[in-house]
């Protein structure tokens, strides 16, 4: 099975709202590494054999990277949603008579080790020519050191624009053989790692034993060497560092052209850049939260930043392939002086913790910031001062001296990835905050989808898990909104319609003439998660506001009921509501009503109710309530109706409706009970459980 990789189907909102939250629990478990996805591409891509890669990170940064190596000849299948078949090209690239184009969007980890590839995989396809271009930043990010080192050796690179910098354009041609190579390593570990990766091949194009690639001056952010390194050899590559910043590299023995050979089945580790954020949410939400992926095993270097959150005060457990995060014990982190040459990436999430900090946090070592997706010295400055935080900077520093109390803010994110899952952490409750009032909006909240477009879902789902919640479930009209909702006065707790969530989506759609059989349609599918993504309703009391308005008694109708069930058929409208429901888990607690509460949105409800009644019941019950509220009903179309639904809901490939004993749900069938007698059996078991 062929087919791209692509970004989960995520759609966002121009800006997102964070509710403020007191706890996070429970685990998560972070996507495959962009810096561990990306090396393991090109290198499969490079390789003599076929590499099936496993828990691939699918986003817009491994995206870019599966293109361009298309572009270049490379086939690459699809066996699953993470996991990629590479056929490699043992270095050698496709000729074309015209210019190859390969977009590597804002994607510097592509850019800087797909150049040196090009170069090797061009020096026997004169005539050939290769354009590398990006996104607007792209084009302002340095490569001149790179550049420099691979003209040395003889390749024709021209930048198109301004020197030093994309867009570039290569030209296929001989090198000129060399023992050793240079460059330097204090601007981009990335350019070394570029080199390093060719190498081998380098090595076996000009008939020697091994090539030496020599650093200048200082090298920072040495871990991801190290992780360079360590792929190398999966891929039958020997090297050693005789000296520090002296590598020496041989070919794999037995190897062809590239002078690697593939190992068969790679599998990505969790991205502890990611991780970072959700210890720190450990950390900041009380625990326990395991982050599972990333341990002591891990080869990524950003796994270090456990030892800063450490330094600050939380409890922190590290096992094999999973790492545990507590509060401090005495309940409030303490300011760090930290070196963060080694973490740059996780390094940005101390920022935030710093707010929440007692005492002046200082960040050294962090001048690479200034050449990432934007100046992140100055953008993480601009945006704690938003936050009431004093701050100074230099060339290289961050200082951060938290306010008593955080402001209301509103976050720019600077198309920055990085920006916008750091600053979601000051969503948590503050030392300083008097009440609930305080408010955070992340702007442009699409930009995680470079390396997470799952991670505003992920991060409301460790608050909800957070908190104590009773999920009831069952088909339509079985009285089980009517129970959750006395259910949740009754205990002093938050109640969720999640079926009025998707009636609020179905009302908008009818609105926007759309229709149940268009809806389904794929052309119109990114249209209604715009709908989803833009318009959240509100739950004020009893009232249901969409856009500003009371929409109580419009999305009762027959035909938004219909609406909604053919909308809940659809993965992405689902995945689009999810972290709209997550949000409703807030303290002391949360009882929740729907179809798929207790085996998809809250699998760790302390209490599951499957609520049923024969459908004969149930269309009774909905034809009274039809009557009594003004609207024409027919008793044997609504049943009929209420069957259909009941037949979707089953059938549903995604979170379909069911009941399923083994995961602890209890069944309450009403068709002879009243409301009181329902409710009351549901309160006999919630009570002991809160």
């Amino acid at each position: 099975m062929s087919g791209p990789a692509t970004p989960a189907a995520v759609s966002f909102p121009p800006q997102l709202p964070l509710s403020l939250r007191d706890r996070a629990a429970g685990s998560v478990r972070v996507p495959g590494s962009k810096s561990y996805s990306n090396r393991a591409l090109l290198l499969a891509a490079l390789a003599g054999g076929t590499t099936r890669i496993h828990h691939l990170l699918h986003s817009d940064d491994t995206a870019v990277m599966i293109e361009s190596l298309r572009q270049l000849g490379v086939l690459i299948e699809a066996e699953g949603p993470q996991v990629l078949r590479v056929h490699g090209m043992d270095g050698v690239l496709r000729s074309s008579a015209e210019p190859i184009a390969c977009f590597v969007g804002n994607s510097g980890l592509t850019i800087r080790t797909l150049l040196p590839a090009l170069v090797l995989g061009l020096a026997d396809r004169e005539g050939t020519a290769v354009r590398l271009h990006g996104v607007a930043r792209m084009h302002e990010r340095p490569i001149a050191d790179l550049v420099e080192g691979l003209r040395a050796i003889g390749a024709h690179i021209e930048c198109e624009a301004a020197e030093g910098f994309p867009p570039l354009r290569l030209h296929g041609r001989p090198l000129d053989p060399q023992a050793e190579l240079s460059v330097r390593g204090n601007v981009s570990s990335q350019f070394l790692t570029g080199l390093l990766q060719i190498a081998p091949g380098l090595a076996k194009l000009w008939d020697l034993p091994e090539i030496i690639v020599r650093v200048e001056g200082e090298l920072i952010s040495r871990p991801y060497i190290d992780l360079t390194l360590a792929l190398l050899s999966m891929f039958g590559a020997q090297w050693r560092e005789p000296e520090p910043g002296m590598f020496w590299i041989s070919p794999a023995p037995n190897s062809g052209r590239s002078g690697l050979i593939s190992p068969g089945d790679v599998t990505v580790e969790g991205d502890a850049s990611s991780a970072s954020y959700f210890l720190a949410a450990g950390a900041l939400g009380g625990g326990p939260l395991a982050v599972l992926g990333v341990g002591s095993q891990t080869l990524q270097g950003d796994v270090a930043f456990a030892q800063a959150l450490s330094a600050m005060g939380a409890r922190v457990s590290m096992h094999a392939d999973s790492i545990v995060v507590q509060a401090p014990a005495s309940g409030r982190l303490q300011a760090i002086d930290w070196p963060c040459g080694d973490i740059p990436d996780a390094a940005m999430t101390l920022v935030p913790l710093a707010l929440y900090a007692e005492g002046t946090t200082h960040l050294r070592g962090i001048g690479s910031w200034r050449v990432k997706e934007t100046d992140r010295i100055a953008a993480m400055a601009t945006e704690a001062r938003k936050l009431g935080a004093v701050v100074a900077e230099g060339p290289d520093w961050l200082s951060i001296t938290p306010p008593a109390a955080l402001q209301s803010a509103e976050i720019a994110t600077y198309d920055d990835h990085r920006v916008a899952m750091s600053f979601a952490l000051c969503a948590f409750a503050h030392p300083g905050d008097a009440d609930r009032g305080r408010l955070l909006t992340i702007l442009e909240p699409g930009c995680v989808a470079k390396t997470y477009p799952e991670f505003f879902n992920d991060f409301a789902r460790v608050a909800a898990q957070a908190v104590p919640v009773i999920a009831i479930d069952g088909p339509s009209a079985s009285g089980k909104g009517t129970v959750a909702a006395r259910v949740a006065e009754a205990l002093g707790l938050h109640y969720l319609d999640s079926g009025a969530l998707y009636r609020c989506l179905g009302l908008l759609c009818l609105e926007a003439g759309l229709d149940p059989n268009t809806a389904v349609q794929p052309e119109q599918r990114q249209r209604i998660l715009d709908l989803a993504a833009r318009h959240a309703p509100q739950f004020v009391g009893t009232n249901i506001l969409l856009q500003g308005r009371p929409v109580g008694e419009a999305i009762r109708t027959e035909a938004v009921g219909q609406m909604a069930s053919c909308l809940a058929a659809l993965p992405e409208v689902r995945a689009a509501l999810l972290r709209q429901q997550h949000d409703f888990a807030r303290s002391p607690g949360l009882v929740a009503d729907g179809r798929d509460m207790s085996t998809v949105v809250f699998p760790g409800a302390v209490l599951k109710v499957f609520l049923t009644a024969t459908a004969e019941a149930r269309a009774e019950r909905r034809y009274k309530q039809l009557i009594e509220k003004g609207f024409s009903a027919t008793l044997s179309l609504l049943q009929q109706d209420l069957e259909d639904r009941d037949r979707r809901d089953r059938e549903r490939p995604v979170a379909p409706l069911l009941f399923d004993a083994e995961a602890g749900m209890v069944m309450l069938d009403t068709t002879r009970l009243s409301i009181s007698e329902a409710v009351e059996f549901v309160l006999q078991r919630a009570r002991p459980l809160l």
